[in-house]
């Protein structure tokens, strides 16, 4: 979606790359510390991914104004 690097991720939420490919490799919620969690969410919502909730829980790119 946003064309960047587990790399970049890892980078920016400062973990390693092998945190970032247990995330994405996991089915179903999210495991890892909080901290872990958050640090990548910051860097998914700071690079303009929109987390959504609800009926249709997944993620999308912010639209531009």
């Amino acid at each position: 979606m946003l064309g960047i690097s587990q790399q970049d991720i890892a980078d920016k939420a400062k973990v390693s790359v092998p945190t970032i490919k247990r995330l994405e490799a996991g089915d179903g919620p999210l495991r890892g510390t909080y901290e872990t969690v958050a640090a990548v969410i910051g860097v998914l919502e700071a690079a303009g991914i929109v987390f959504t909730n609800g009926e249709m829980p997944g993620a999308k790119l912010k639209q531009k104004p």
